[in-house]
């Protein structure tokens, strides 16, 4: 069924509001802007994966082809275009997430409700704080949820149609999920999810069957489209398709036999594995460095739990307020997605896709549950409204906007073609790099990823490019960071010439500290 003019208006005003929204709230300052969203797609550009040296830290070696399109933007546009673009493409979430409350609502006033599942799907603590920001987790459940609503909102089809037509939307919604695990891996749960949903829909085995097997083909076109070259360079440049991540596994000699991912917040045990919906709901820092105070997801699991629960003693209800054939996929792909989640990443952040999704989830459970009408309507209007008055958003620093989109003059020097800068410390700082003369290489000895002393091919042949260099060394850092920066330079041999150190800032942090170096005698990197 095709939507109605004003349904078009509605999430067309939505899609709006979102691009307003990020031109008023102004430019990211996120430390991971500062570190690799700038810098990613300008050393792809410029060939400079071995020029440079994790200047943005483990992040340097990134996937780059999801920051291209912003950064494209913000350096061709002005800068309220380009955000009003960003926020405008973030925006979209509405449109799969009102086509699945519509076909799954059996109510009177269906569309009407569908649009209030919407606004405040819409609206959910990290949901608003990630607008403008380009973490792109909001912009990835687009196509998360263009995927599943595809399922949603074909079941039928999908369970019982013809074969040829079941297997092209199954491969075509598995086609938009593989893109997203393509773009950022972190969205890989849900590529899980979508095949527990994919199963879930029913239907007798050669449905089955077709479903599955153009998902998989789809979904791994998905995934190569927009990560098989980069996964190519990432195996050429060190062995590790997905370097450094899963090193421990991989072993490349340019990195330590570590995952390097961020493991913090994985729960341990199952009883905290169980809990973890909740104490998330409760205490934000035990999933994320971003704070936030939403209840959404952990009142759905609650509800979901719930509702399994009536199921299984008493049945559903005789009117559900939701289509059941509908609910079967919605919480296949949730609660699948969700564990999953809990037992690779754990950061809420990454499953803002749930968080959007979460109040159709409520309304679903509740809708299922074998009570009145009436009693479902209470309900859920008390458990929405608790959620609404739970929420809140803490939004992250932002600056006034302004062209060119990132602003400083960088300090003078006399040769950069004979220049080198080393960068120390933990502070973010690739987004500085193109601001720079192209010539010069960054090479960043001590961070995250890299320390002076750690053992690895990567630091050994920087060790062997800053002793054989010939020109002119300069180091780049937070001012705050200063005992570390002597330290690294020391095990390098260098040392600072105090005297000729400059301070900047830049139009979105500072300030950063540029001094020339000079090399201690006897002494080598």
């Amino acid at each position: 069924m095709g939507m109605a003019p004003q349904e078009w208006l509605f999430l067309t005003l939505i899609v709006l509001a979102g691009g307003v929204f990020v031109i008023v709230l102004g430019k990211d300052t996120s430390w991971d802007f500062r570190n690799y969203h700038w810098y990613g797609p300008y050393a792809f550009f410029n060939d400079r994966l071995t020029f440079d040296v994790a200047v943005a830290h483990q992040a340097s070696y990134y996937n780059p082809f999801l920051d291209i399109p912003f950064y494209v933007l913000a350096n061709n546009l002005p800068s309220w275009l380009a955000l009003g673009i960003l926020g405008a493409v973030q925006s979209l979430n509405a449109f799969p997430l009102y086509l699945m409350a519509r076909s799954s609502l059996r109510m009177d006033e269906t569309k009407l409700a569908a649009g209030a599942i919407t606004i405040l799907g819409m609206t959910g603590a990290l949901t608003l704080s990630l607008y403008g920001t380009t973490y792109y987790d909001n912009v990835m459940s687009v196509f998360v949820l263009a995927g599943l609503a595809i399922l949603v909102t074909k079941r039928e089809l999908l369970a019982r149609g013809p074969l040829s037509k079941a297997a092209l939307l199954s491969g075509l919604a598995a086609l938009i999920v593989g893109s997203a695990v393509g773009l950022k891996l972190p969205e890989s749960p849900f590529a899980i999810g979508f095949a527990a949903a994919l199963v879930a829909l029913g239907g007798d085995l050669k449905h089955q069957a077709a479903r599955i097997g153009a998902a998989a083909v789809g979904g791994v076109i998905g995934i190569v489209l927009f990560a098989g070259y980069w996964w190519y360079e990432m195996y050429h440049f060190s062995g590790n398709p997905l370097f450094p991540y899963f090193n421990e596994y991989f072993k490349s000699p340019l990195a330590l036999a570590s995952p390097y991912r961020d493991m913090r917040f994985i729960p341990h045990g199952i009883f905290n594995t169980l809990l973890f919906p909740i104490s998330f709901s409760i205490n934000w820092a035990v999933a994320d460095d971003l704070p936030f105070q939403d209840i959404r997801v952990g009142v759905a699991y609650l509800c979901g739990i719930a509702a399994l629960i009536a199921l299984i003693v008493r049945g559903r209800a005789r009117e559900p307020l939701v289509a059941p054939d509908s609910a079967v996929p919605l919480f296949a792909f949730a609660g699948v997605s969700l564990f999953v989640w809990i037992a690779i990443f754990a950061i809420y952040r990454y499953i803002i896709a749930l968080e959007i999704l979460a109040p159709l989830l409520i309304v679903t459970a509740i809708g299922l549950m074998p009570l009145a009408r009436r009693t479902q309507i209470i309900t859920l209007g008390v458990l929405l409204f608790a959620v609404i008055l739970s929420t809140h958003s803490t939004f992250l620093l932002k600056v006034p906007l302004g062209d060119p989109y990132i602003e400083f003059t960088p300090p003078k020097i006399a040769r950069p073609d004979k220049s080198m800068i080393l960068l120390t410390g933990l502070d973010p700082m690739g987004y500085m790099a193109p601001s720079f003369p192209h010539k010069i290489p960054f090479l960043r000895i001590d961070g995250w990823m890299m320390q002076p002393n750690d053992g690895t091919k990567l630091t050994a042949e920087m060790r062997a490019r800053v002793n054989q260099f010939k020109g002119d060394l300069y180091t780049l850092s937070n001012p705050l960071e200063l005992e570390r920066t002597h330290d690294a330079l020391m095990d390098y041999g260098l040392h600072i010439d105090w005297l000729k150190c400059q301070h900047f800032s830049t139009n979105l942090a500072g300030p950063y500290l540029f001094c020339p170096l000079t090399r201690i005698p006897g002494k080598h990197a």
